[in-house]
């Protein structure tokens, strides 16, 4: 018999990403990539990395300049802020260093004039409408009852490249042939 129990074995920490269960039966979360931006005592914030959105930054702000991207719907918090993470690093005065040279925000001047000024390369930057967050305890207790597992990324690539395959399936792959075998179950077991 195969066992299909989805146990943690890395602990979170910013760089980090959360994959989802495949039966984790959340209308937000579910099959969800979420990268840790942050995972400290007080809590954890991130971004869902796979929730894209049919929308342009000029639909947002008609004065953004174009850019060639796409945008996620980063979490259920804050929906109506706009987020980025980046490969800038010290280009973008108050960036902050998450982990494999991605860093989060950022002056936002500096970033419409490079965007204006055609100095960003789409797989430099991502945008996000929301974000995800835990408070004190509660990523560890999710972890605890298997809503999430651990893993690393190889690279900033893994992150900032937008997957034009499954993410979700991407990263349980990687995992091992256990998690690959639960890439193809159904979303609803009943459907089986």
């Amino acid at each position: 018999m195969i066992d299909i129990t989805f146990k943690n074995k890395i602990p979170p920490r910013k760089g980090r990403i959360l994959i989802s269960d495949p039966f984790l039966g959340d209308d937000y979360f579910e099959r969800s990539v979420v990268y840790l931006c942050e995972h400290n005592q007080e809590g954890s914030f991130g971004f869902v990395l796979n929730n894209l959105v049919e929308i342009n930054l000029n639909d947002l702000n008609d004065q953004f300049p174009a850019i060639t991207t796409k945008i996620s719907t980063g979490g259920p918090v804050e929906t109506e802020s706009m987020f980025f993470i980046h490969t800038l690093g010290d280009q973008l005065n108050e960036s902050l260093e998450i982990s494999h040279g991605i860093f989060v925000g950022g002056d936002f001047e500096q970033l419409y004039l490079k965007i204006e000024e055609k100095h960003i390369q789409e797989n430099e930057i991502r945008f996000f409408l929301g974000y995800s967050g835990w408070s004190k305890g509660q990523l560890e207790s999710e972890i605890k009852e298997n809503a999430w597992v651990v893993s690393e990324i190889d690279d900033c690539k893994e992150i900032m490249q937008i997957h034009e395959t499954d993410t979700w399936k991407y990263f349980m792959s990687k995992l091992g042939s256990k998690y690959q075998f639960m890439t193809n179950f159904p979303i609803d077991p009943n459907e089986n």
